[in-house]
């Protein structure tokens, strides 16, 4: 067996663009066995990744792409409830020419690093790595700007992730200008689960909030802890959900269930935004 070269370099590939940096090597071979397989707790296990994992990160993909990779159906091949789309596939495809291309360059990276002596190849993978963004926020949107309105300190950023949905957002007049934000500017959303409040609707009484981000939605699937619960809802148009981290003691009392309509709120200035150029 031939010793691996310490001054080589590799690399996994995470793509960048106006969608976000949302696709990575282990996010694709969710995405191939789910088109293999036709079930993505079969598609889990291939990974491998827990099969809450992989729902995250198909609900994090939908959320964030301009058409769905993946499609829930009644039913799979092996009894699953998930299929690829058409644009999953070229996406893999996609993903797959990128990946071959990006690893040629590394090659004749590292043999121009060899040959000048200038630097080791792994002092290039630690400063790589370093430069690595990642994100504690659960959930992710993009879409372009559609309105601003400025206020002496703070601008208010609306945001259309669809045609049924915008997010809106407040941050100060300093963050509005570094960001460059402008009509039309696309722009990454980021919201904590823990900031969403969930609000039941029974009729009897006329519930008022100051929150600016109403979404309605339905339970889609609630994941239970020792104290709290994470429960995922499916937004109006179908592609996109949202996820909010409530106290087990809170799904009883609002007797949360699965299809049972529920309205996601959250403040304004409870979302950060990033600008994807």
């Amino acid at each position: 067996m031939t010793a691996a070269n310490p001054n080589r370099l590799t690399g996994k590939l995470l793509i960048d663009t106006a969608m976000g940096n949302f696709l990575g090597d282990k996010r694709i071979r969710l995405l191939e066995s789910i088109d293999q397989i036709g079930s993505i707790s079969q598609a889990a296990k291939a990974v491998p990744m827990s099969y809450k994992a992989a729902w995250d990160a198909v609900d994090d993909m939908n959320n964030v792409a301009p058409e769905p990779l993946v499609h829930r159906s009644t039913g799979g091949r092996n009894g699953g409830g998930t299929e690829l789309t058409a644009f999953g596939r070229r996406l893999i495809g996609f993903y797959r020419a990128l990946e071959k291309e990006s690893q040629a360059a590394l090659e004749k990276l590292t043999r121009n690093l060899n040959q000048s002596g200038v630097a080791d190849a792994a002092d290039f993978q630690q400063v790589l790595r370093r430069m690595s963004m990642k994100t504690s926020a659960r959930n992710q949107f993009a879409g372009p700007v559609v309105a601003l309105k400025e206020g002496i300190v703070d601008v208010e950023v609306s945001i259309r992730l669809d045609p049924q949905l915008v997010l809106t957002a407040i941050v100060t007049r300093e963050s509005a200008e570094s960001l460059g934000l402008a009509l039309g500017k696309d722009m990454l959303a980021f919201v904590k689960a823990s900031s969403i409040v969930l609000v039941v609707e029974d009729g009897a009484q006329d519930v008022r909030i100051s929150a600016r981000n109403r979404f309605k939605g339905t339970v889609a699937r609630i994941h239970t802890g020792p104290v709290n619960s994470e429960v995922t809802l499916d937004l109006p148009g179908g592609r996109h959900v949202l996820t909010a981290v409530i106290t087990d003691d809170s799904v009883k009392r609002l007797g949360l269930s699965v299809g049972q309509p529920v309205t996601a709120v959250f403040k304004a200035p409870s979302v950060f935004l990033v600008a994807t150029d």
